[in-house]
């Protein structure tokens, strides 16, 4: 589950998102106001990315990799059947 790409890309956009939020409620300047219309940007994409990312970590929770059975080389046995 470590190593799945999921797990990167939920935990790199949640990463992102939670700064963006901060960031957002740090440094709102009435400036960023009017280049916006009056809307909070940083906050709603930061709000955004975390529920993508709550839905990629939902993901790799809910449908985890399963690995596949290892090739048989010519030295091993066949299972029996």
């Amino acid at each position: 589950m470590l190593f799945d790409i999921r797990t990167i890309v939920g935990a790199l956009l949640g990463c992102y998102g939670v700064i963006l939020v901060i960031t957002g409620l740090a440094h709102y300047t009435p400036a960023e106001e009017a280049k916006t219309g009056g809307i909070n940007v940083n906050v709603w994409a930061g709000a955004g990315m975390i529920a993508v990312a709550l839905a990629f970590l939902t993901w790799v929770l809910l449908r985890p990799v399963k690995p596949t059975e290892p090739l048989r080389t010519e030295d091993q046995p066949a299972p029996p059947e």
